[in-house]
């Protein structure tokens, strides 16, 4: 987890003072990567005009905070497509959280899940994880099949090359267009963001 604010620039995440993001684009293959591929989680309209991808880890305090944020930005935003990249970056309970999260895809309970979880006070491990899905009404012997499947690893593989590649610094970061924010937001900054990226990018 990290506060404060960063840029995307030509691909790569830099602390510098931002060139105007249609002066430094992100390039059209990272962009695909990133908002299309990899099995992610999608929230808002599926066909809208702008992605938001948000990275996050189910242990990191501040991706917490976002749960009612993005709710109504959603709500706000009717165009606004939102892409989850589960980044289990805080060791292994991170990482089972994940699993079993992108396994519930499989019962049509991932939104449910996925707040469910970030409600969890202390450490987001094997235990809480499971009491999280009996709570959503999961089948917790289906869902620990699932969290094997190909596709669940596939995503977290693919969203830690893709956070090594744009060298983030933590979680949440969100990314809009060619700009991104990590750390603690308040809803007017990602509204900031998205209307950034609808501006520059169409």
């Amino acid at each position: 987890m990290m506060q404060g604010g960063l840029v995307l620039a030509g691909g790569m995440l830099a602390g510098a003072v931002p060139a105007r993001a249609q002066d430094n684009p992100m390039p059209a293959v990272l962009r695909e990567a990133l908002e299309r591929q990899g099995d992610a989680p999608v929230l808002g309209n599926p066909d809208g005009d702008i992605t938001l991808t948000e990275f996050f880890d189910y242990n990191c305090p501040f991706c917490r905070q976002t749960v009612p944020l993005l709710q109504k930005l959603i709500q706000g935003d009717p165009q606004l497509r939102v892409v989850f990249r589960e980044w289990p970056i805080f060791g292994e309970g991170s990482l089972f959280a994940a699993k079993a999260s992108l396994a519930s895809l499989q019962q049509g309970k991932y939104w449910q899940f996925h707040t469910e979880l970030m409600k969890i006070r202390g450490r987001a491990e094997e235990a809480s994880v499971l009491r999280a899905a009996k709570k959503v009404g999961l089948d917790v012997a289906r869902l620990r099949k699932d969290m094997e499947a190909d596709k669940v690893l596939a995503h977290i593989d693919h969203s830690m090359a893709l956070a090594d590649h744009m060298a983030l610094a933590g979680t949440p970061t969100f990314i809009a267009g060619n700009d991104a924010l990590f750390g603690q937001q308040r809803l007017k900054d990602l509204q900031k963001l998205v209307e950034q990226a609808r501006t520059d990018l169409l």
